[in-house]
């Protein structure tokens, strides 16, 4: 198999066992997804998109198949090696924007950059420079609860690119939103998937956002197949 850049899920399954029952949560899944691509998965309630996601994002292993991550293999991973994949590989943008109430905007970012070593002159300035791409330069110094709920999105997107991972992951980013804000929150994570050639999944029940999506894939009963394209927004 040849291995490129961004994400590659080959022949994934995920299996629960509930008393002498095995439930299957994902059924034989593949996906591949290139730098500079924006996919999204659709499907109704407990179809296998947040399993999907888990695994793709290192936060679950698989029962069986392979997920690779910049041509890193997390089958041969262990699990100390995993969080740190997910740290420097891997950026989440979630349903809500998740972010720590006692920081500020930028501290968020910050935040990140500790996690994943020191804090250099030139981290806080990607830092700030991303910020100010995402029209957060006058929110900085400001709090979470100081945000609306479009800018604590554009906060969570800009932490999800400031150590510079291989892929973005993100799950329903805009069910808190309305439909104006939403718009606006994917247009901009494609915009920055593209800039920053990226490999992005967003999981989404909202079929009005998949125009900026350059694949659609929809999962039922734990199987993927390839929908409709979406049409350039």
């Amino acid at each position: 198999m040849t291995m490129t850049k961004g994400l590659q899920i080959v022949s994934v399954s995920k299996y629960y066992n509930e008393g002498s029952e095995r439930i299957t949560a994902l059924d034989r899944v593949s996906l591949t997804v290139e730098p500079g691509e924006f996919v999204a998965v659709v499907g109704p309630s407990g179809s296998g998109k947040s399993t999907l996601l888990a695994i793709a994002g290192a936060l679950l292993k698989a029962s069986e198949g392979e997920v690779i991550i910049n041509r890193k293999r997390l089958f041969n991973l262990s699990d100390k090696q995993l969080p740190d994949i997910r740290l420097r590989e891997v950026g989440f943008i979630l349903q809500a924007s998740n972010l720590v109430p006692y920081l500020n905007v930028l501290d968020q970012l910050l935040i990140v950059k500790r996690m994943a070593g020191k804090v250099r002159a030139e981290d806080k300035a990607f830092a700030v420079k991303l910020l100010e791409e995402l029209g957060l330069a006058a929110k900085m110094k400001c709090y979470p609860e100081e945000l609306s709920g479009g800018e604590k999105q554009r906060t969570a997107i800009a932490r999800a690119l400031v150590n510079d991972p291989s892929i973005i992951l993100t799950d329903e980013p805009t069910a808190s939103l309305d439909t104006k804000r939403a718009h606006k929150v994917v247009s901009l994570i494609a915009r920055e998937v593209k800039n920053r050639n990226k490999a992005a999944v967003m999981v989404t029940h909202d079929e009005r956002l998949l125009a900026y999506c350059d694949k659609v894939y929809r999962i039922e009963d734990g199987k993927l197949s390839l929908a409709e394209l979406a049409s350039t927004h």
